[in-house]
Formats: structure tokens, sequence, C-alpha cells
């Protein structure tokens, strides 16, 4: 049962995807920072979800684990990305849909690593491919293997310099649209959550416009509480989430361990908000 003390987190990633933790030490850090609810929403996979059940089964106390999955979707050439919460992770549809996803991903990442390429920074697509094991390539794997190969010194500085709209290594986006994510994650039972809408750069009309155009779209929430975010984003998204008759979700989009973001850590949750666990869709399914 979800209180109001309850530490809840539902949106970060595993080595299933570009996260540097495997769903169970994910699951052991979350324990450790005293989350008690947790869906890892890897991009575009649920490679990991059934490593994360069978882990978190066999802790003396295991933690609700909530599935979860980040689409990639295109929106007015935007990369917009929206969170499936408690589906069934077993619908071939969905399944099938994110098979689709992930081939889309490797021809992008191939792209980028061309790009790169031309631009005297070689055999980046081979170090971040090693990076990635068997998950889809992403620019996340690109930006930790620049800075290991010391290229960059800095994540941020990666996407800021290579892989940011505009930069030698970016690659417009090949996703469909916000609208056909929705409907799958629907078709499989879950709750269809707009991620991070102020981490897009978009200007006060275009945020409204997005979070306007997701709600026409059918989606159900948006992530309001994120991990980094000042008091005066948190009372926007709050704002449109109300306007825009959308439920609250909170997620700290946690990667990697790091000085600035904590799995589970500055998600305190504002009143006057309907949260995405509330739900009629919220269950934990198999």
């Amino acid at each position: 049962m979800i209180t109001e003390q309850s530490c809840i987190d539902l949106h970060c990633h595993s080595t299933a995807s570009d996260g540097a933790l495997s769903p169970a030490e994910l699951i052991t850090r979350a324990k450790t920072n005293g989350v008690d609810v947790l869906a890892i929403t890897d991009h575009d996979t649920v490679a990991g979800l059934t490593i994360a059940k069978q882990f978190n089964l066999g802790l003396s106390q295991p933690i609700t684990l909530v599935n979860g999955v980040e689409i990639s979707t295109h929106w007015h050439a935007y990369d917009i990305h929206i969170v499936g919460l408690a589906f069934d992770c077993h619908y071939p549809p969905l399944l099938a849909f994110l098979e689709r996803q992930r081939c889309l991903r490797n021809e992008r990442a191939q792209e980028i690593g061309h790009r790169l390429e031309k631009a005297g920074i070689m055999g980046a697509y081979q170090g971040a491919q090693a990076l990635a094991g068997d998950a889809a390539l992403s620019r996340g794997h690109y930006a930790r293997y620049l800075v290991q190969a010391g290229i960059v010194d800095d994540i941020g500085k990666v996407f800021k310099r290579y892989l940011a709209r505009g930069k030698t290594g970016y690659v417009p986006n090949n996703w469909g649209d916000m609208r056909s994510a929705i409907d799958v994650i629907h078709a499989a039972g879950g709750i269809a959550v707009l991620a991070h809408a102020s981490g897009y750069q978009l200007k006060g009309k275009w945020l409204k416009k997005l979070v306007r155009e997701f709600k026409e779209a059918g989606g159900d929430a948006m992530e309001v509480v994120l991990g980094q975010q000042s008091p005066e984003d948190l009372v926007q998204l709050a704002q449109l989430a109300n306007l825009n008759g959308l439920k609250a979700s909170v997620g700290s989009d946690f990667h990697f361990p790091g000085r600035w973001l904590e799995l589970g850590k500055n998600l305190r949750r504002p009143k006057g908000l309907e949260w995405v666990w509330h739900s009629e869709q919220w269950t934990v399914k198999q």
C-alpha cells in the first residue's frame, strides 16, 4: 500500500538499456536508499524486468516493483519520451513494437558513429557498442565512451558538444508518433506518462502545446516531480498537469551513480495533485 510517507521512484535505467547498474544492482541501491516502490523504465525494452523480478522475490523484504518502459517518440522533430507503467510485459503486440524500436535505435546509432568518424573521432561506434553489450545502442553509450576515451571529461559536455541537436554527432530521430506509443501501452493494460517535460528545452507555448497534445493523444499522466528540477519547474509542471487533467508521476531518471542525481532522492511530493498510482489501471502485473 502506498502512503504519503512511501518513497517512490518510477523512472530509472539499468544495463538493459543505457544505465550503468544491472537490474539487481538497481534494486539493491533502491533498498539502500529507502525506496518502497520502483519502476525500472529502460529505453524501448523490457528485457531487464524478468531478472529484476526474480532478484526482488528472492529478497527477505522485497520492494514493490512496477513494470516499466520508456518509449522514444517523434513530435515536431523533437525526441519525446513516454513512460509506460503497470502494463503486461508479456503482451505480444507490445513486444513486437519494442523490437521495431530496437531496429530503429540501431540504425540511428550506426549513423551517429559514421558522423563522429567523419569528424575525426574514430572507433566511437565500436567503443559504444562494447559498452552496450546486449542492450540496444544509444546516445548514452556514446557519451560514456567519449568520456572513457578522454575526448570529453563530462557526460553532459558530450551532449552539448557532439550529440545535441545541431551538433556533429546528432542524428534526427526516426521514431513513431506519441499516439502509437500511448496506444500500445494502453493495449497492454498500462498507463502512459509524459517523461520529464521540462527537459526538452521547450519555450512556454511549445511546452503547453506538448502537454496538451499528449493529453489529446490519450496520455494519462506526466512526470511532475523529477530528480533534478528548480522549484519553479515543479510549480509549472504541477500547473500543467492539473490544467490538462493529467495525473502526476515522480521519477529520478537515474542512469548511474554521480554527484547530482540519485535513485529515490529529492523526490518530495507536493500536495494538491492526483498521483498516477491512483489510476484504475494501477496494478502490479507479472
